[in-house]
């Protein structure tokens, strides 16, 4: 019956119960409020039926794959998941009892006014085991806040996947831009020292003033000038994305080589697939996860504060030999144990057991109102992203319309110029323009993968990968 009833009691022990409240994801906005913030069109798929940064360049697909495997901020991420994973290892193990192995020595001389002054050694060796009993919960509720914890940092992994992405494919869209306007600038200089030639040789038969030489001349040079600053945001883009991979700048050099630039193709992209995603990718976000799981994690820190306001049990236990002579201590007369139950019930600490209740519940009350603040942020970023490209479509249109008009009309006029039927001024003008026109085009072209790529990083990477880094 006694074994009955121990068995009994160390089951109840073994159950117990969780004090503080289970989660539940708060709702702060509806689906339904969500889809009509984003336009959503119908979709039952999980994520984007393709990959958003897939822009058919082999060397951004390189550059990308490259960067997943060798980024530093991928290897410190993962590193970061990985001590997570041992803080989990350590909670659990608090669940359970600890053992150790124990050698001492000691000695003692009591006092004379004991009674009879004794001089004597005690020898000892054995294994104590310990365990408290997690009655109340307050261990479970600490796993539960370090496997909040792990989960939160595989979402950092997975926000630095897409973040790295992303700010890939923008230095390489960059670089492509730049390299763009830079051959655009030499043919510039070219064309403007022809004219610049024409007008000198006006002047000198004087058919025209020094003011129209001057003026082309300068016309020249300004555009000259441009040159080294192109150069150098060529080499900065490259250095930038020689950091981002973990590479050397000149292990990089090579590869962006190619000069097969995306910048110069007619944009062909199924921009009308980018509202067809779940909502529920608002809430998928890596960093909205993040939040989550820290309000998740801080709700069962709540637990934990609460399950401190009651009783503790623990139960300590020796199992070993004991001796006052050294030379007996392996006897079989040696062997001893000992069993310490211990219960303590916290009765006064000046309130700070229930003030640290109330405190954790107001962390809980910041992690969600930063969680409802992701889920703005979230919905702000797709908005914006979407937006930002669908205006850019409509203005690049325009732009190229624009160049073609006017790149006609310089020509013309520099023809009618040629032929002394106007001034070089009108010439000038349309020249300006002219440039003008054509860098808002190459600006104008990089911009729309830009902003794909800015879509990309604001639903999260939550797509087909073709990439890897899901």
């Amino acid at each position: 019956m006694k074994k009955i009833v121990c068995m009994g009691i160390f089951s109840l022990f073994l159950i117990g119960c969780t004090l503080g409240p289970d989660y539940h994801q708060p709702k702060f906005f509806s689906d339904r409020a969500l889809e009509k913030a984003l336009d959503l069109k119908p979709d039952t798929t999980h994520c984007l039926p393709f990959h958003p940064l897939n822009f058919n360049d082999d060397t951004l697909t390189f550059l990308m794959k490259k960067a997943v495997k060798n980024a530093p901020t991928v290897r410190l991420a993962v590193s970061r998941v990985r001590q997570a994973r041992q803080s989990v290892k350590i909670a659990a193990a608090s669940l359970g009892p600890t053992l150790d192995l124990t050698a001492s020595r000691s000695y003692e001389k009591e006092s004379k006014n004991m009674g009879l002054a004794l001089d004597e050694d005690f020898y000892q060796l054995g294994f104590d085991v310990s365990w408290e009993i997690d009655i109340w919960g307050a261990n479970r509720r600490r796993l539960e806040q370090a496997e909040a914890q792990e989960r939160a940092s595989f979402e950092s992994l997975k926000n630095v996947y897409v973040s790295l992405l992303a700010e890939t494919a923008r230095l390489y869209i960059d670089l492509r831009m730049q390299e763009e306007l830079l051959q655009k600038a030499q043919e510039n200089v070219n064309l403007q020292t022809e004219t610049y030639q024409l007008v000198k040789d006006k002047f000198e038969t004087g058919l025209t003033g020094g003011v129209n030489v001057n003026q082309a001349k300068y016309l020249v040079e300004s555009t000259q000038a441009s040159v080294p600053q192109l150069k150098y945001n060529i080499q900065s883009d490259i250095n930038a994305l020689a950091v981002l991979l973990g590479e050397m700048p000149q292990t990089i050099q090579h590869i962006v080589q190619d000069r097969d630039n995306l910048i110069k193709r007619s944009f062909d992209y199924p921009i009308e697939k980018l509202r067809e995603f779940p909502v529920n990718i608002v809430r998928n976000r890596p960093d909205v996860r993040v939040a989550e799981e820290n309000l998740i994690g801080q709700n069962a820190a709540v637990g934990a504060a609460v399950a401190s306001l009651y009783p503790t049990v623990s139960i300590s236990t020796f199992f070993g030999l004991q001796s006052v002579h050294a030379d007996d201590i392996f006897e079989k007369n040696s062997y001893g144990y000992s069993i310490s139950p211990h219960i303590t019930q916290p009765l006064f600490h000046f309130g700070a057991l229930k003030n640290n209740v109330t405190l954790q519940k107001l962390i809980k009350e910041e992690y969600e109102i930063q969680y409802e603040q992701q889920v703005l942020n979230a919905v702000q970023e797709i908005r914006n992203a979407l937006s930002e490209l669908e205006n850019e479509v409509r203005a690049n249109r325009f732009y190229k319309s624009s160049y073609r008009q006017i790149a006609k009309a310089a020509d013309l006029l520099r023809n009618r110029y040629k032929n002394g039927l106007i001034e070089y001024s009108e010439v000038l003008d349309s020249e300006q323009r002219r440039v003008e026109a054509q860098t808002n085009v190459i600006q104008s072209n990089a911009a729309l993968y830009q902003n794909i790529a800015a879509f990309y990083k604001a639903v999260g990477g939550e797509v087909n990968s073709a990439f890897g880094e899901h």
